[in-house]
């Protein structure tokens, strides 16, 4: 794991900037994602995790209503590292901590063996979002 993690939860209006900083080369210049899509009303609502590797905000996510997990983001030049992983960790810890029997995603299909590794199993078959293909996975907290 990439040494100097912290992980920290933050909401828009605390962190909008940061967000911006990382969905923006990842969702909008590298994978062509729409600016009105990529930016909805539920970011104001939803909790943030934001992540920094020796103080840089390289990765971020945000939890809406601690069962369903989104916009996860990571800087190209801090993949493969462990980032993403204690990203989503952190994640499903706070859903576990608030209740949650299970997590879900929307992943694209390149990272789901990303997720398996983290626990998720697939639970549909792929569609398309915003022109890229998508499977809906699961995590069952029961365990």
């Amino acid at each position: 794991m990439q040494a100097n993690i912290q992980i920290v939860e933050v909401t828009w209006q605390q962190a909008e900037h940061a967000l911006r900083a990382i969905r923006t080369p990842v969702f909008i210049e590298e994978q062509a994602v729409a600016p009105d899509f990529e930016w909805d009303e539920i970011d104001h609502s939803a909790l943030h995790l934001l992540a920094s590797v020796d103080m840089q905000a390289v990765a971020c996510l945000r939890i809406i209503n601690y069962h369903k997990i989104g916009r996860m983001a990571v800087l190209k030049a801090f993949r493969s590292n462990g980032v993403g992983a204690a990203l989503l960790q952190e994640a499903v810890n706070i859903c576990k901590q608030h209740g949650s029997k299970t997590v879900h995603l929307s992943a694209q299909t390149h990272a789901i063996g990303f997720y398996e590794k983290c626990g998720f199993n697939v639970t549909s078959d792929s569609y398309q979002d915003v022109h890229i293909a998508h499977v809906d996975m699961q995590l069952d907290l029961n365990n």
